[in-house]
């Protein structure tokens, strides 16, 4: 494997594409999304439940991935790091997140804040791969607007 490729696919991003965590649409839900990556086929079907508490506390993300390893892993990488948080817990990570994503490799990633998905940073040197990390937290955010709307 080239030192390009294998900074793109750590051990970590194959452990997460192979053996996926929170994957499969469960129910209930308060919304649900889909986004597809019309450079690369790259396609998601992501579900959301808050809790009713008050406290915006995502109880679950469950989600259908097809596509490359990257977009897979970071999927699996994302619902990990957000279940059992509240939404404003998960905002400084998702910001975070996103900012190193597109630094194109300038900036490390504090793996404190975004734990496995320190894995995916390698991406942010290759902008067509960003897109690909991006897509389960687009449709983690959209998923969370309609939500909100919903008001489920």
């Amino acid at each position: 494997m080239s030192s390009n490729l294998s900074a793109l696919y750590t051990e970590l991003v194959v452990e997460h594409d192979k053996r996926p965590l929170h994957a499969g649409l469960r129910e209930p839900f308060g919304a649900e999304v889909h986004h597809v990556n019309p450079t690369c086929g790259d396609e998601i079907t992501l579900r959301l439940q808050l809790s009713h508490d008050g406290a915006e506390r995502i109880e679950d993300v469950s989600y259908e991935a097809v596509g490359c390893a990257m977009s897979r892993a970071s999927a699996s990488i994302m619902a990990d790091l957000l279940i059992g948080r509240t939404v404003t817990e998960i905002e400084p990570v998702q910001n975070h997140f996103q900012e190193a994503m597109g630094s194109r490799g300038r900036i490390e990633g504090d793996e404190d804040l975004i734990g496995d998905g320190i894995a995916l940073l390698g991406a942010a040197k290759f902008p067509a791969r960003v897109k690909c990390v991006l897509m389960p937290w687009k449709a983690y955010q959209a998923a969370l607007v309609e939500t909100r709307a919903l008001g489920a």
